[in-house]
C-alpha cells in the first residue's frame, strides 16, 4: 500500500469521524488543524483508523504521533490491508 492510497482512505475516515466532508488531511496535518479534534475524538479517530486498516496501534505510537504523516508511516510500515 502506498502513501497516496493511505491518505485517500484516511481522508474518508477523518470525514466520517468528524462529520465534515470538507476535511482534507496530509502528512503535516495535526489536531490543531481540525476544530473538533480533541482528546475524546482522538480516541474515536484511532479506533476508526484501526478498523479501516485492520491494525492495532501501540500505546507509545498513539501518544507519540505528532502529525498525520507519522500515522501514515506506521500504517505503511505494517503493510496492512
Amino acid at each position: 500500500m502506498n502513501k497516496n492510497d493511505v491518505i485517500a482512505r484516511l481522508n474518508e475516515v477523518f470525514r466520517d469521524v468528524f462529520g465534515d466532508d470538507s476535511i482534507s488531511v496530509n502528512a503535516s496535518t495535526t489536531a490543531a488543524d481540525i476544530e473538533d479534534w480533541d482528546s475524546i475524538e482522538h480516541i474515536n479517530l484511532m479506533e476508526a483508523v484501526e478498523q479501516e486498516f485492520g491494525l492495532r496501534f501501540k500505546m507509545r505510537e498513539v501518544s507519540g504521533m505528532k502529525n498525520v504523516g507519522e500515522m501514515i508511516d506506521i500504517i505503511c510500515d505494517r503493510g496492512t490491508k
